[in-house]
């Protein structure tokens, strides 16, 4: 294949695969507004499109396919068929069977090992009217917010309108002169030069018209877009990481200077362009990062499909509502959070919602009420889902905690309520009474928390039996660049994300207390369990210190103290991954490269936290 059609042929499966994934949100919601004439509209031209490249690509059985569909939506929106839920399933399947051959098409270049035989006669038993169109389980209703209609802009009125709108001249006289014009030797000749000729207008009559032609709003410019690969932007935004570490130490080498040399001319000329330097790196990494943003809807299209499908299979009624879909984080962050936030959707539709007749059973609606809202906060992208069903017993997890043996009886009691419902995170915990092939295998709650604090973010569990649960997970903007407080142990240099931190206080030996053999610290009516840094690493210590400086660090409501000797300073450092070589080492989330040049280990805040909670808890049962 030619290097054209190649790109041809890449240009159709991207824009073929966007407009699939906007499908089967648009077929869900036309599922619950039936009568929606706009939006079948906008998926026959969808479908209409998606066959015509293929055609021309030479696809036959995607054009088949494809044309079926295209028939039985041509005779919805002509209203010689209704819109019911029997017809929706069969195209949602033949929407599956696109999406299979759209793979076959993009690993082997042809569309010949996916079988459409099946999706064929289910397509044309509906076109001939023998499909049953007995309807299944209650779509769900998707609610978004409601997008803003923009209003054409209308093009600013022509002279002649203006002269006509205002009086100063007949439309008769304006069309005997828009006729002259187009004889004229030049047909260029302004209009007001003819009627001014045929004095048809006065002088003053133009003037005042022109004036009000150029008060009129000129019409915007539309928004010109190009289609850059994601891994062009990654390139990009690694050299941009590697121009900060650069700033960062060329700003270190010049405060020296400044220090050394405060009288030397070409030192403040220096500082000058130093500071100049790190304003254009500043901004130049703010705009890379916005180009690598998406809003957060791309993420949250797949689920109305899914919450349809799993609630027809569990004889379930479920109102899905997704709020702040144009929230935007970056393409990074998104590929990782999709999974995560399907499997916990698919818990909720499981454990969390009642079938119809339990939830009737309680004084509830038949319907349970699933909304997934997204939102900025800072620097940090919350998601929070929530679900009105039967909520977490406390006492179960309790029990098949101590069933499994990962947690004792003297931790339990020590253990607030948070704690025990985010016990379901820990490895093979599982309170399904029986494995299905939607969830109860054991396995998924600590597979999702550990995506998530893969790109530096956190996962929170609220719940109240007979109301409802709601899991809130926060996400960092960005998992590239993120402001540090570094700190000094022994000599040696770390890392600790700010995001993380809540204050760093000074302290002598003696405000030091010990708890059956674990050390905390008593600050403001809190118990901290703390973490001493030379230890958790191994640095061997030359002497014991009479005063130190403890970093509190949060993880949802739950805090530690990183016992460290100096805070240095806060700098803006660039992740680096550093699994392949200290895959082994707990406590660590990545690498930098520092003002100085040394490369400094970044902590993993969040493990931290749960092993000190975890020995604080065990500690106060001893």
């Amino acid at each position: 294949m030619s290097d054209e059609m190649q790109e041809i042929l890449n240009d159709f499966l991207t824009e073929s695969n966007e407009m699939l994934e906007v499908l089967d949100q648009r077929f869900v919601t036309l599922e619950s507004d039936p009568n929606n004439t706009d939006l079948l509209n906008e998926i026959f031209r969808a479908m209409h499109s998606m066959k015509g490249s293929a055609g021309f690509l030479g696809f036959n059985h995607l054009v088949d396919v494809a044309h079926r569909g295209e028939n039985i939506l041509n005779k919805l929106r002509q209203a010689e068929m209704a819109v019911n839920p029997a017809i929706i399933s069969v195209i949602l399947e033949t929407i599956d069977v696109i999406k299979a051959i759209m793979a076959d098409i993009r690993e082997s270049g042809t569309d010949n090992h996916v079988a459409t035989a099946a999706i064929a006669s289910k397509l044309d038993d509906i076109i001939n009217g023998t499909v049953s169109t007995a309807a299944p389980a209650a779509a769900p209703k998707v609610e978004a917010a409601a997008p803003v209609q923009e209003t054409p802009a209308l093009p600013p009125p022509t002279l002649g309108e203006i002269l006509v709108n205002e009086g100063l001249a007949s439309k008769d006289q304006v069309l005997d002169a828009l006729n002259a014009q187009q004889h004229q030797p030049d047909p260029k000749t302004p209009l007001g030069e003819i009627l001014l000729q045929a004095k048809a207008i006065t002088e003053r009559a133009l003037d005042q018209a022109l004036h009000k032609q150029e008060k009129q709003p000129k019409p915007a410019e539309e928004d010109a877009t190009i289609r850059v690969e994601t891994k062009r932007l990654d390139s990009v935004m690694n050299l941009v990481g590697e121009l900060v570490l650069g700033r960062n130490r060329l700003i270190k080498i010049g405060t020296q200077l400044e220090q050394n040399h405060e009288a030397d001319p070409q030192v403040r000329v220096l500082s000058e362009t130093l500071a100049q330097l790190n304003l254009v790196t500043t901004d130049l990494q703010l705009a890379v990062m916005k180009t690598r943003m998406l809003p957060i809807k791309k993420v949250f299209a797949k689920l109305p499909r899914m919450v349809r499908d799993l609630s027809q299979k569990l004889n379930k009624q479920v109102h899905l509502e997704m709020r702040g879909e144009e929230t935007e984080l970056d393409k990074s962050v998104a590929d990782e959070i999709g999974d995560p936030l399907v499997h916990l959707v698919r818990n909720a539709i499981d454990h969390g919602i009642e079938t119809p007749a339990e939830r009737q059973a309680k004084g509830k609606q038949a319907g349970g009420q699933l909304t997934i809202a997204a939102s900025q906060e800072g620097n940090s992208i919350v998601i929070r889902i929530n679900d009105d069903g039967r909520g977490i017993q406390v006492e179960k997890i309790k029990a098949k905690a101590l069933a499994k043996g990962l947690i004792s009886e003297a931790e339990l009691a020590t253990m607030e309520h948070r704690e025990v419902l985010n016990l379901i995170f820990l490895p093979g915990f599982s309170t399904a009474e029986q494995v299905t092939d939607v969830s109860g295998r054991g396995v998924g709650m600590d597979v999702v928390r550990t995506n998530i604090r893969k790109i530096n973010g956190s996962v929170d569990l609220e719940s109240e039996p007979g109301k409802g649960s709601q899991v809130i997970i926060k996400l960092p903007l960005t998992i590239a660049i993120i402001q540090a407080l570094m700190v000094e142990v022994e000599r040696s240099i770390f890392a600790i994300p700010l995001s993380t931190v809540i204050e760093a206080v000074l302290i002598s030996r003696s405000d030091i207390k010990t708890i059956n053999g674990r050390e905390v610290l008593h600050l403001r009516d809190r118990v901290l369990p703390l973490i001493r840094l030379a230890q958790e690493f191994d640095i061997p210590t030359d002497k014991e210190r009479e005063r130190f400086y403890v970093v509190v660090a949060a993880l949802g409501d739950r805090r530690v103290g990183v016992v460290v000797d100096e805070l240095r300073s806060q700098e803006e450092v660039v992740i680096k991954s550093i699994w392949d070589y200290l895959e082994t080492i707990k406590g660590v989330s990545g690498a930098t490269i520092t003002g100085e040049g040394k490369v400094v280990l970044i902590l993993d805040t969040s493990e931290l936290v749960q092993n000190a909670q975890a020995w604080h808890n065990s500690g106060m049962a001893v």
